[in-house]
């Protein structure tokens, strides 16, 4: 799941869906009825969780920078670096999610509204 209105959020999402060879990623406004469902089922507060949230459904969930590299260990290519960035602890790798999310409207922008996805991807995205 990600901010819908998020522009930085939006261009890793189309990062992820370029280099996701297969094809394992489902996608989620934050903001959507189906991403506060999905955050609802699992106890996540939203307006405390600031963040990309990655759902393995039956496992867990992971958020911020655990979510990234997570998700980086799927894209072809991706897989050695994320697995060495984890080597850095939790608290040091969120501080600079933390700093990159607070700032992410003034350095990327803001969209008024969710993306919507284009026809040839919308089977990517949950609704």
């Amino acid at each position: 799941m990600f901010d819908g209105v998020c522009n930085l959020c939006n261009g890793a999402v189309q990062f992820v869906i370029k280099r996701d060879t297969k094809d394992s990623f489902r996608y989620a406004a934050l903001q959507s009825e189906v991403g506060q469902r999905l955050c609802s089922e699992r106890g996540i507060d939203t307006s405390q969780v600031d963040s990309i949230i990655l759902i393995e459904p039956g496992v867990a969930y992971y958020v911020k920078s655990d979510a990234a590299l997570e998700i980086g260990k799927q894209l072809k290519g991706y897989k050695t670096l994320s697995s060495i960035l984890q080597w850095i602890p939790r608290a040091l790798r969120d501080i600079v999610y933390d700093f990159v999310a607070r700032n992410r409207y003034k350095w990327y922008g803001k969209k008024e509204a969710c993306m919507v996805p284009t026809p040839e991807l919308k089977s990517k995205f949950l609704d």
